[in-house]
């Protein structure tokens, strides 16, 4: 049966805070080259199965919805499992008080349970590193338990993109189109390719040589009544569905301006995004193992450095983030830094920014692709979606990443520390086979870790009246009375920022009955009335190379990107943040919340996630319940939401806390939570 979908088309652009935002009206998207092999129905459909994604089908299920869950790969935890990065990046006291997300809590606590400690890989980057393999069949469980618990239903669909969407009137998203790939008959099984070679072939509709395809149609559980009978969650990686959406979003560094100060640059710059990596797992042995040269090494290793002399040490760089040590070493102290020595047996997974990190910044390289790229190569074409990645640069990732193993284990020379430091590492081998750590034939994280993608612009709100967004200023614990910031900003920018900083001081510094430098600024971060989650991270940078490509001799970072890095005071998620444009039955968890570039570089790591996923379940299973839309909570703020305060009480009841301890615009000593 031919079957017409309508999509958002774009009629015309206007231009906010310097970003083109499409405005639509309902238009028409081809129709699968044959019918959909299954629909399946769902309460909430939630797109990426990361550590955002499973939270949300954890509290979906655990308020008894349907939920309907889509992964690119075949596990469960993106962060922790497919991309590899299986060591929790937390801060000390909010590790110590164990406030996080109840589902994060019961992961910790699985992962204890597991080994018999929190940390079998007796890393020194974190309290805990494990296994990635055993973070998705821990996630699995979870899910499992929860469906029992809350009486919900689980759809899981691994190894499964989302080509298309219905969305009629650039208002409400109808049903959506996914395909669900398995190996042929005879052909190698999935994960003996890196995600390069196949992700082309898996947003394709036919079948090819290496895969059968399903087509699965996703659409709404049947319901009474004329309000959205189903939520959809973008969860990805990247931001995919509000890219094929279509809805505003940013995409690398904001301008400078009196909320981003630190910015790098005076314009926006969309191909700066932070760098990428492909995580691998290398175990120590007894014995020298043969170390054969990729074909491509010499190509990459004038990049490869220890980047600073007090890291300078192979045994440092392989126990940071260790996952897994049967047998303890010596105990060693170099430059100030406790660990112990690497024994045979030990299996350590790398993560390191002049290592395996890829960092391009260009528009002749960058990852994401911009919406300008998206368009120019037919991805917002019906049917043309193939998940706005640029295939060449994920590649020259994957090979990158195996030849930063080469060199951390056979290389002698540094890129940023000269001839003498590196010296070869034989005792050690590259972990691969659908049995190892990371689960490929070929070594390399299934997916790569994805620092920072697409983020949303959120709804015109009171004080931001050009789209919602966090920014640098409401988290950072930078001090603005550097004299770096009267320079550089303008004398009009720079009395706006301390302003905004000043709190109740704000209207005599704008006025000019307060001098700038005399105001006191908040020491704490913004508290936002509509909180439904919690993070606590620094502000991490992995910064775009200045030249294409990256690993072009004598390249350099992109100047000034690592000026707004540092603490952060603890932080909120707030609603208006996961709300984005347009379409009222979407919502968004993960890194593509409405974040500054830099702010952003604190909502990544994986407690952050969590909360955002759990935030995203919650509201879903509350807005079915009560027959309201999320932007309908917060469309009147400043003034009161009761119904917000009633999704807040449901959250900390649930055990999903929405503010730190002791948060109230009276309390300006955060100096514990460093």
């Amino acid at each position: 049966m031919k079957r017409r979908h309508k999509v958002a088309s774009l009629i015309s652009l206007s231009l906010i805070s310097g970003y083109l935002l499409p405005i639509f009206d309902s238009g028409i998207v081809a129709a699968p080259p044959r019918t959909p092999d299954k629909t399946v129905n769902c309460e909430i459909l939630v797109v990426g199965g990361g550590l955002s994604g499973v939270a949300t089908a954890y509290e979906g299920l655990l308020a008894g919805r349907r939920v309907c869950l889509t992964e690119i790969t075949d596990w469960l935890g993106g962060q922790i499992s497919s991309q590899g990065t299986s060591a929790l990046d937390e801060r000390p006291t909010q590790r110590r008080r164990q406030f996080y997300s109840r589902g994060y809590l019961e992961l910790r606590n699985r992962i204890q349970k597991k080994y018999g400690k929190l940390n079998p890989g007796d890393c020194w980057v974190s309290d805990s590193c494990f296994l990635p393999r055993d973070a998705h069949t821990i996630l699995a469980q979870m899910l499992k338990d929860a469906e029992k618990k809350g009486k919900g239903k689980l759809e899981w669909f691994p190894n499964t993109v989302i080509k298309d969407l219905d969305i009629t009137q650039g208002k409400l998203i109808n049903s959506a189109i996914a395909i669900q790939h398995q190996p042929v008959k005879g052909a190698p099984p999935l994960n003996t390719l890196p995600l390069s070679q196949t992700i082309d072939d898996a947003y394709r509709y036919s079948n090819s040589s290496r895969f059968t395809k399903t087509i699965i149609r996703l659409v709404p559980q049947p319901s009474k009544g004329s309000s959205p009978h189903w939520y959809v969650v973008d969860a990805t990686e990247t931001g995919e569905i509000i890219a094929l959406a279509d809805v505003p979003y940013r995409l690398g560094i904001d301008a400078r301006s009196y909320l981003e100060p630190s910015s790098s640059s005076t314009k926006n710059d969309p191909y700066c995004t932070q760098g990428f990596t492909y995580t691998f797992a290398m175990e120590a042995t007894k014995e020298p193992q043969p170390q054969q040269m990729p074909p491509f090494y010499l190509q990459y290793s004038p990049y490869f450095s220890y980047e600073l002399q007090r890291l300078a040490n192979f045994g440092l760089v392989f126990t940071y983030r260790r996952i897994w040590s049967p047998t303890k070493g010596q105990p060693v102290t170099f430059n100030g830094v406790n660990f112990s020595a690497p024994t045979p047996g030990d299996i350590s997974m790398q993560n390191w920014t002049w290592g395996n990190d890829y960092r391009p910044g260009t528009a002749k390289d960058n990852l994401v692709y911009t919406r300008q790229q998206l368009q120019s190569t037919g991805q917002l074409k019906p049917g043309g979606w193939m998940g706005g990645l640029r295939t060449q640069t994920l590649r020259k990732g994957e090979e990158n990443a195996l030849a930063y193993y080469y060199w951390l284990v056979a290389g002698t020379t540094d890129s940023q520390l000269g001839q003498g430091v590196k010296q070869q590492q034989t005792n050690n081998r590259l972990l691969t086979g659908l049995n190892s750590p990371m689960g490929t034939a070929h070594g390399l994280s299934k997916y790569p870790y994805m620092r920072e993608g697409r983020r949303i612009i959120g709804r015109p709100s009171w004080g931001q009246p050009g789209g919602f967004s966090i920014w640098e200023i409401d988290i950072s614990r930078r001090d603005y009375n550097d004299e770096y910031y009267r320079q550089t900003l303008p004398a009009d920018m720079y009395r706006q920022l301390k302003a905004a900083l000043a709190g109740l001081e704000a209207v005599s510094v704008i006025s000019g009955q307060v001098s700038p430098d005399k105001a006191l600024r908040r020491t704490r971060s913004t508290i936002f009335p509509d909180a439904v989650g919690i993070g606590h991270y620094a502000i991490d940078f992995h910064p775009c190379m200045v030249n294409s490509p990256p690993e072009a001799p004598g390249n350099k970072e992109r100047p000034g990107e690592r000026r707004g890095g540092g603490q952060a005071y603890p932080f909120q998620i707030a609603l208006r943040a996961m709300i984005p444009q347009k379409i009222d039955n979407l919502l968004v968890g993960g890194k593509s919340i409405a974040t500054s570039h830099i702010a952003a570089a604190a909502y990544r790591v994986h407690s952050f996630e969590w909360s955002s996923g759990a935030a995203a379940g919650t509201i879903a299973a509350f807005s079915l319940k009560n027959g309201v839309a999320p932007y309908q909570l917060v469309d009147n703020l400043p003034k009161p939401e009761p119904q917000l305060q009633a999704l807040k009480r449901l959250l900390e009841k649930n055990g999903n806390p929405t503010a730190f301890p002791d948060t109230s615009i009276f309390n300006e000593n955060w100096e514990d939570w460093r």
